[in-house]
């Protein structure tokens, strides 16, 4: 179950990547070529695509919310002890056509990467 801002979308998720990302305020080596870093945290980052759907209206309020001109969202995501909170900005948003039929057109293989604001672990 995938939570952005509070709110729920009834369009099936297929596939959710994690990768742990180490952030480095430096990371430099020294005359002896041994490195030297600071780290700042480690940053739990997000890839998912979501499924195909009828509902074209439920879709399109999703392709809204994951388009939306702001900063960062509050993302609700699954993890190994039930469910992650964090906050995250949303990029590589895309999407391909699967049907146009009449007056409607049907999307698939909408995809959306989270990155996390603030570290998870430091």
């Amino acid at each position: 179950m995938i939570k952005i801002d509070g709110k729920t979308y009834n369009v099936p998720v297929v596939s959710i990547k994690r990768k742990a990302d180490f952030l480095d305020k430096y990371a430099e080596r020294n005359e002896e070529g041994d490195l030297l870093r600071e780290l700042i945290g480690v940053y739990f980052n997000y890839q998912l695509q979501f499924g195909k759907t009828t509902d074209t209206e439920e879709y399109e309020k999703l392709w809204d919310k994951l388009t939306e001109p702001i900063e960062f969202h509050t993302v609700t995501v699954p993890d190994e002890s039930g469910d992650y909170t964090f906050k995250a900005y949303f990029s590589n948003v895309g999407d391909e056509i699967r049907k146009q039929a009449a007056t409607k057109n049907y999307w698939r293989s909408l995809t959306v990467n989270f990155t996390a604001k603030t570290p998870a672990r430091k």
